[in-house]
């Protein structure tokens, strides 16, 4: 049964993203079509076909490999001035017909006049008017800008269902003066925290001090502590000097001698940057506070996820570098590093079969997944580089911002950005993409991450 409920939830995540990933391609095909132009293919997947459906003049189908998707709009790139052979011409019926040859003046040029002859030969006399590049730049923001804007509307809705109806949990500890929950044992490595302390293992101060569960620490050093927020920058502050701690076990005052130890520990709850502080060992007693909101809410919520996840990408590829060496065991591989779909998957199987999660933590679980890589497949496709959508929107501002420039100067139209100049860049950021891919995917079937207990 837990093997059937492991396969339950890879399917789930599994058809969620290939969902998100159709609308995604929507978000780019209606607004295309609403604008007259000509989308010929709409394919979830790539790779060889598996089904596809012609309608009217888009085929509809399915690729074998389930990691993304694409429409076909006819006219992305313009035809370059120095690739036309006969710029204009005119077949039996009358129609006006543009050829484009293929240039061998060079590696990236050649790749650049291939991409052009490719494109062109998909144009057909009476698409002359329904070119995208032909376009209102704004139209062309609209159109690319219209995928990874569904991603994020996916996020959106997913995020302010779960916080209206389940809320949002977090852990507060209890005001006023500490509570003792736990008490270390031993030091560990903050990485090792987790396992069962040895022999070799020296003990933590606050062991020694004879502090237990239950106690209330009312000094430190002769201050009186008044919460855990003051204990903790006391205890920081301490390095490894000398630490007295006074307090109370049921109703009688006892007073505790140690020295705090210096150990690298995370500089806040929000900052994971480790500083070597002074360490006790002690946790506070806490109480899961559960806080609910509307649309608001959830948009200040996503903001402070955007901002994380843009820190985040901007580390990508050091991120992906540290699978790499985890995947040939030079080092453990970061808890709290990129996963793939893969990894996304197994994390899925691995909630809905944890036999102690109750199926509402499991659902919510999986909602927050699934919406949280809605939000990353968003902001990531708005990046500003080709074959990105983010590069074609910026591409449609630039032409838009130069036309403009030179109207106010006087001077002609500049005419159309050429994005197809932009291709040795976007074949650049595609390689890079597919490594970074292929590695996180090697890396969640050698040295996968599993759902913490």
């Amino acid at each position: 049964m837990t093997a059937l409920f492991y396969l339950l939830g890879v399917v789930l995540f599994v058809v969620a993203i290939l969902v998100s990933i159709g609308l995604h391609e929507l978000g780019h095909m209606i607004p295309a079509k609403r604008f007259g132009g000509k989308v010929t293919q709409y394919f979830i997947g790539f790779g060889p076909t598996v089904w596809s459906k012609q309608v009217g003049e888009t085929e509809y189908g399915v690729k074998a490999i389930p990691l993304g998707g694409y429409v076909k709009i006819v006219g992305m790139l313009p035809p370059g001035a120095d690739q036309l052979a006969d710029e204009v011409s005119v077949d039996a019926d009358g129609n006006t017909v543009t050829r484009v040859r293929k240039s061998n003046t060079g590696m990236f040029t050649q790749l650049i006049s291939d991409a052009r002859a490719a494109e062109w030969e998909l144009v057909k006399p009476e698409d002359n008017d329904r070119l995208f590049y032909k376009m209102a730049s704004w139209k062309k923001v609209v159109v690319m800008a219209g995928g990874p804007t569904v991603n994020l509307l996916i996020a959106f809705f997913i995020f302010w269902g779960v916080f209206a109806t389940y809320g949002q949990k977090s852990v507060e500890v209890e005001p006023g003066q500490p509570v003792v929950s736990s008490v270390n044992r031993c030091v560990l490595a903050f990485e090792d925290e987790g396992r069962k302390c040895t022999a070799e293992d020296p003990a933590a101060p606050a062991y020694e001090a004879g502090l237990r569960p239950g106690d209330t620490i009312t000094t430190f050093n002769g201050t009186a502590v008044t919460s855990w927020d003051q204990l903790r920058d006391l205890i920081r502050g301490n390095d490894d000097g000398d630490a007295v701690i006074g307090y109370t076990r049921d109703g009688q005052a006892l007073t505790g001698t140690t020295s705090t130890t210096v150990q690298p520990r995370p500089t806040s709850e929000t900052d994971d940057t480790l500083r070597k502080v002074g360490f006790l060992g002690v946790s506070p007693e806490s109480r899961i506070v559960t806080e609910t909101g509307g649309p608001i809410y959830t948009l200040d919520q996503m903001g402070t996820m955007t901002v994380e996840t843009v820190k985040a990408l901007g580390t990508l590829p050091v991120k992906v570098w540290d699978v790499a060496q985890a995947i040939v065991g030079l080092e453990e591989r970061d808890p709290t590093g990129p996963v793939s779909i893969v990894g996304g998957g197994r994390i899925a199987g691995e909630t809905v079969s944890h036999e102690e999660f109750p199926v509402t933590e499991k659902a919510v679980f999986l909602l927050m997944l699934i919406a949280g890589f809605n939000l990353f497949i968003g902001l990531f496709n708005f990046i500003p580089l080709l074959p990105l959508d983010g590069g074609h929107i910026a591409s449609a501002l630039w032409e838009a911002a130069r036309r403009r420039l030179a109207r106010l100067r006087g001077r002609p139209d500049p005419g159309y950005v050429d994005a197809a100049k932009l291709l040795p860049v976007a074949y650049v950021v595609a390689s890079a993409m597919l490594v970074m891919g292929v590695v996180l995917i090697v890396g969640d079937l050698v040295v996968p991450l599993h759902l913490e207990s």
